[in-house]
């Protein structure tokens, strides 16, 4: 037992068994709370704190995390909150702009591809939401101190001599993870590790008047800088720190010296300054049997892809449907496996992309910087395009043929509504057909074992959804493949062009021993 606790006190404080015991009450681990908790399971949060953090740390997420909170009904809250942003700006210490990356308004998830926003907005969206699910409960100021695992449950240990048992627990606690120190996992560190002055600023008027930078990084050798609006009244500016005094650069004076040339004490007050090492760090071991990491405490990523985040969104959602279908009894314990063989490539491939943003970025030597400057310049007067993101797919795991890409979102109408086909599917299992080959299927058989089919055509009628601007025929098409089986996290299972054999293959996962439609 952990702290002195005796065995006699932690069973007489043991709470009853729950199914997942979520460490950690960020963004990560509520989202992961609210995904089981709609699903039916029994979840405990424990969180040190006492209450939500209430300081901005993460500051950005993507289409594809806007679209995990469509799923959870909380899009309509957050969209009047959120940035969205047109461009990302990278710019020399003489304004010279080297790279120029373009978000689009609408992207593949039916978002658009990057918002900005402010870190408190979203928690507290996502607490009140967890606090409205009765199998939720939300424990602020309960520190774990210790975890006891055997072949049946997880005893949590804390602090006040409590205990809880889970059938699972799942860290969401951070880079200082105390759930990956109390398992003694070993971290792969990529290679990069900087330190950086992070400084946050609430705006007496709003940023578009101030004339502020909304996305920023400025690769000025004298001192590296990023610019950030994070929302329409918040502010980040972050600097590139020289080894020495930390303290005496977050000292307020220092501080307003840095933002001068953009902001005055009259536009705003300082909201919150820490020092940070942004770092390239990951997990060796992601599950250690019935405990399973997420978010920080599985990786770290420097921030220059504006990619944190949406890392620790994209694990619960790839982990919150497989500890469903476990709990469920539908899958072995094996299939939390291919969580990580997912997950962990996708994570390094994105890292070492922002890594080498960032060593470009922060070039402290000029002649180095000058180098960097021709050859980004020369780079964009040769693009033919618009430069955008492209993240890579999942690893090789829970899928069948044509299985590992993200899916798309586009807008369907039914004949009697519009919108999103999320918002029309729902975010579990589905099948999407062309229209012709929805007779081909036993549709009811399907819908018993929770797979929701839907036939795309051009006009509605039935089981079938106008696809209004042709995305799921360009999609299709991209695929080679006329029926598409996707998973809950959005994620492709299997595609083809016989549709009774990719809704086979689906079946046979949700019911173990089927291989195929009567």
């Amino acid at each position: 037992m952990a702290n002195g606790t005796t065995e006699k006190q932690a069973a007489n404080k043991t709470s009853p068994r729950v199914d997942v015991a979520v460490i950690g009450a960020g963004p990560v681990g509520m989202t992961l709370a609210a995904l089981l908790g709609r699903a039916g399971r029994s979840v405990v949060v424990c969180e040190r704190y006492p209450a939500p953090y209430g300081l901005p740390r993460a500051a950005s997420f993507d289409g594809e995390v806007m679209r995990a909170f469509q799923g959870l009904g909380l899009a309509d809250e957050l969209a009047p909150l959120l940035q969205e942003r047109e461009a990302y700006e990278w710019r020399n210490g003489e304004g010279e702009l080297l790279i120029r990356q373009e978000f689009r308004s609408v992207g593949t998830n039916g978002w658009a591809d990057l918002y900005m926003f402010h870190q408190p907005d979203l928690e507290k969206a996502l607490h009140s939401l967890c606090a409205s699910l009765p199998n939720v409960d939300i424990r602020f100021g309960t520190t774990v101190v210790g975890l006891t695992q055997d072949r049946d449950q997880v005893t949590v240990d804390t602090a006040d001599g409590a205990a809880l048992s889970a059938r699972y627990v799942v860290g969401c606690d951070g880079g200082n993870s105390f759930v990956r120190e109390a398992l003694r996992i070993e971290q792969d560190d990529l290679g990069f590790s900087e330190p950086w002055l992070v400084c946050d600023f609430a705006l007496r008027r709003p940023a578009a008047e101030l004339g502020l930078p909304p996305m920023l990084q400025i690769g000025d050798p004298a001192e590296p800088t990023t610019i950030i609006t994070t929302a329409a009244d918040h502010q980040r500016f972050c600097f590139m720190l020289d080894e020495g005094d930390v303290e005496r650069e977050r000292a307020a004076d220092s501080v307003w010296a840095r933002v001068e040339r953009y902001l005055s004490r009259d536009d705003a007050e300082i909201a919150r300054v820490a020092a940070y090492t942004f770092r390239s760090l990951v997990a060796t071991r992601w599950r250690q049997g019935r405990i399973l990491l997420a978010g920080d405490a599985a990786h770290q990523m420097p921030p220059f892809l504006a990619q944190g985040l949406c890392a620790g969104i994209r694990d619960v959602l790839n982990v919150a449907f497989k500890l469903d279908l476990v709990l469920r009894g539908v899958q072995g314990a094996e299939a939390l496996d291919t969580y990580q063989s997912e997950r962990d490539p996708h994570v390094r491939a994105v890292t070492l992309a922002s890594m080498e943003l960032g060593r470009q970025h922060t070039l402290r030597d000029p002649e180095l910087a000058r180098e960097r400057d021709r050859a980004l310049l020369a780079r964009r007067a040769a693009l033919q395009e618009p430069e955008r993101m492209r993240l890579p797919d999942l690893g090789p795991g829970m899928f069948d043929t044509g299985g590992g890409r993200l899916s798309v979102q586009g807008r369907v109408s039914d004949g009697r509504r519009t919108g999103l086909l999320d918002d029309f599917a729902g975010g579990g299992f589905r099948l999407l057909v062309a229209e012709q080959d929805l007779p081909l299927l036993d549709v009811p058989s399907l819908r018993d074992v929770g797979i929701t089919v839907v036939g795309l055509g051009a006009t509605a009628a039935g089981a079938v959804v106008a696809d209004l601007d042709g995305t799921y025929r360009r999609w299709l098409d991209d695929l080679g493949a006329t029926a598409v089986a996707v998973r809950p996290d959005h994620y492709v299972y299997a595609a083809g062009t016989d549709a009774r054999e990719v809704a086979s293959r689906l079946l046979s996962l949700l019911s173990p021993g089927v291989t195929a439609l009567a």
